[in-house]
């Protein structure tokens, strides 16, 4: 289908779904007013359905591509009104499989041999199919099940055509809508642009999976499938077949006896784990993805598949996110606003007074409900919500965490309606604190920035002596200049007293590290009293260098 074709195709679907009414008509410029006006989609009646079933039928379809699309968009609940979100998030990935001949062909480009000759038994019908590839059952040479995943022939053409129409209606929706700024229709598609193309390129995927496997290694919460490196490229994944119950087949988990809610809690710990401990989690955690080991019923085990969406956190962003969240435990809003203006989420100039009322006033009515009928998804939710009134910029990190969450939430609710997802995650995030800041904290912070520290000290005095022959001969006239060097004489100063207590430092440092056991988790029983006493004064020492006295 040629580029012109692909316009006409998406036209007449604009016609049909009558998607123009979701136009802001009265906002535009009278050209482009009088043009809408005489279009040719008004000949077409109005669809008798809701304004979210529009948009979804619409964009099922005109392919995968804005199907993908729509899901992510689903998400973005910051961007959309609840009910063209929640139509959105019934997007399933109901597209075509293309012809078994075709993979194979496109699996023996990629890894240069013939199917016959890499597996022992392979499937040309495939077992799924989604927006951007399908995934065929398969056997190695090795007697091991395995699945091979391929990308869709000629997606990444068709992906490129539609993703420049996208990026035309977000200008063009940033220029002539009044709420567009604030929603930053361009940032949208281009989260979106960079989404999709990391999902067709599937060695980033098994990267990812390799990840998570190694940060879950023999865990009895969630099981990560092997990746067959060899036989994975860009366009090739071959993945380790796994066994187990849909984790939306509750019936099947029931009728297998799992311990339903000992399954649901593993799954906010999982959540937490990944973001906290790992800062890495599967961020497409969506039922689809998601299956239950069952062979101990008591004690069940997730199995994650599809790691083509990951999300990262800064440390920043961590530690402000899980300080904002024990905040709000204990009802501290006054804590909350400052944190948020702390971390740049809303302006600095923001009234401290007036967003801590628009907080309370938003949370107090939720803290009135029992802890179980409360949705810590949608809390976060309203939190944003409230935030964006103030001027909150889209945090398209804290946007995909807060879908991932609505995704564990809504899978706990669902296995164990009785999901107190508030008291499971609070113990964890308070532990997660005290790891921050207490005295492993400490020492891991000591045993990771000491080396750079010890490192870079000798060569701060003579970077401060060159700068000041610099300024000298230059000749400084003026006020500024004179200042620059005072300050540059101070800094030579520190930076002098800072190789001396670097030195006393690492001294003391390795005493401590003779008196303790190496293992951070059992710091706070294994150091003795003197232990802690010279690792105090090492952390004076680095801490205190750049003091002025």
């Amino acid at each position: 289908m040629t580029r012109l074709q692909r316009i006409f195709r998406i036209l007449w679907v604009i016609c049909r779904y009558r998607l123009d009414t979701f136009l802001p008509l009265k906002e535009l410029p009278v050209p482009l007013k009088v043009l809408f006006i005489l279009a040719p989609w008004h000949l077409f009646p109005k669809p008798n359905i809701d304004r979210g079933d529009q948009l979804r039928l619409a964009l099922e379809e005109l392919g995968p591509v804005f199907v993908k699309f729509g899901q992510i968009l689903s998400t973005r609940r910051d961007l959309l009104p609840d009910d063209m979100a929640d139509s959105l998030k019934h997007l399933q990935d109901r597209v075509p499989p293309f012809p078994g001949t075709e993979a194979q062909a496109i699996i023996e480009k990629s890894l240069g041999a013939s199917v016959g000759d890499l597996f022992a038994t392979f499937s040309r019908e495939p077992m799924a199919s989604a927006s951007v590839a399908q995934v065929h059952a398969a056997t190695l040479k090795d007697g091991r099940d395995v699945v091979v995943k391929v990308i869709r022939p000629g997606i990444e053409r068709v992906i490129n055509q539609d993703l420049s129409l996208m990026y035309l209606m977000a200008i063009l929706l940033e220029r002539y809508w009044s709420e567009g700024p604030r929603l930053h229709p361009t940032e949208v598609v281009a989260d979106y642009d960079a989404t999709i193309h990391d999902e067709l390129n599937l060695q980033r995927e098994a990267a990812n999976a390799s990840q998570l496997r190694r940060n879950f290694e023999n865990s009895s919460l969630i099981y990560i499938p092997w990746i067959d490196w060899d036989y994975t490229g860009k366009n090739v994944l071959v993945m380790e077949r796994i066994q187990g119950i849909p984790i939306a087949d509750v019936g099947a988990l029931r009728e297998a006896g799992v311990n339903l809610k000992v399954l649901a809690e593993k799954g906010v710990e999982i959540f937490f784990t990944q973001v906290f401990r790992d800062s890495f989690f599967h961020a497409d955690m969506h039922p689809g993805n998601i299956f239950v080991d069952v062979s101990n019923p008591a004690d069940p085990r997730y199995i994650a598949i599809d790691f083509g969406i990951v999300g990262t956190l800064a440390p920043d962003d961590q530690s402000y996110l899980a300080r904002n969240l024990l905040a709000f435990f204990r009802r501290d809003y006054r804590q909350v606003a400052e944190l948020h203006i702390q971390s740049g989420w809303v302006p600095s100039d923001t009234r401290v007074n007036e967003f801590e009322a628009a907080i309370r006033t938003v949370c107090e009515p939720i803290f009135e409900k029992p802890l179980k009928d409360i949705s810590f998804g949608h809390f976060l939710l309203g939190l944003f919500q409230t935030a964006r009134r103030f001027n909150m910029e889209v945090q398209p990190q804290l946007v995909l965490l807060q879908k991932t969450l609505l995704n564990v939430e809504g899978l706990g609710r669902q296995l164990y309606p009785d999901l107190d997802l508030w008291s499971t995650a609070q113990p964890f995030l308070e532990n997660w604190m005290r790891g921050r800041v207490g005295p492993a904290g400490l020492l891991k912070s000591l045993k990771q920035h000491l080396p750079d520290w010890i490192e870079q000290s000798p060569e701060m005095p003579q970077l401060v002596h060159d700068a000041l022959m610099q300024l000298r001969h230059s000749g400084p006239s003026d006020s500024a200049s004179r200042q620059a060097i005072e300050l540059l004489r101070e800094s030579r100063t520190r930076a002098d007293r800072r190789w001396r207590r670097s030195i006393g430092a690492l001294a003391l440092m390795g005493i401590a590290w003779l008196s303790i056991d190496h293992d951070l988790a059992q710091l706070a029983q294994s150091l003795p009293a003197h232990g802690w006493f010279l690792l105090a004064g090492a952390a004076w020492l680095v801490t205190g260098i750049g003091r002025k006295h």
